[in-house]
């Protein structure tokens, strides 16, 4: 007896998932899901927990929010992120502090985890948009996120 209940119960599952593909085919058509990818670069949004990668925003006069306290660094399961510093003397204080010379991120290992970004008490680094990464040479993935010249806002301490 449990050889035509088993049959049973399998033809009713069986109409069950039709009946959802069913109606998904009929409701589809009215809207449009599926973009055109390389035809709408200039219109495409991804959404905004998209994880593309991760960069490090400077305001117009070339200034950043990363005070390279090394968080980010250290809260990176697998190394992708370098912070390169050097204690350097503050003309105003005189005292010495710390400046990044290089925030480096290396794209190829990175897990797209977002510890490094959780753990920064500056919100320094933010997840970008960019999703084409794409290359031929893999030394290519590896960037520099603070720019030349840059230096820390005014009023950011560690």
């Amino acid at each position: 007896m449990s050889y035509f209940s088993d049959i049973y119960n399998g033809v009713k599952t069986l109409l069950i998932g039709m009946s959802v593909t069913g109606k998904y085919f009929i409701t589809a058509r009215k809207t449009i899901i599926t973009q055109q990818y390389p035809d709408n670069r200039d219109t495409l949004k991804m959404f905004d927990r998209f994880r593309g990668e991760v960069v490090m925003p400077h305001d117009s006069i070339n200034e950043h929010r990363c005070t390279g306290c090394q968080k980010c660094e250290i809260a990176c399961p697998n190394g992708s992120i370098e912070i390169i510093w050097d204690r350097k003397v503050n003309p105003e204080t005189g005292k010495k502090k710390k400046e990044i010379d290089k925030h480096i991120y290396h794209l190829a290992m990175c897990t797209m985890c977002g510890l490094c970004i959780e753990a920064c008490p500056t919100d320094a680094i933010v997840w970008a948009q960019n999703f084409e990464n794409s290359v031929f040479d893999r030394t290519k993935l590896t960037k520099v996120l603070n720019n030349p010249g840059s230096k820390v806002k005014a009023g950011i301490e560690d």
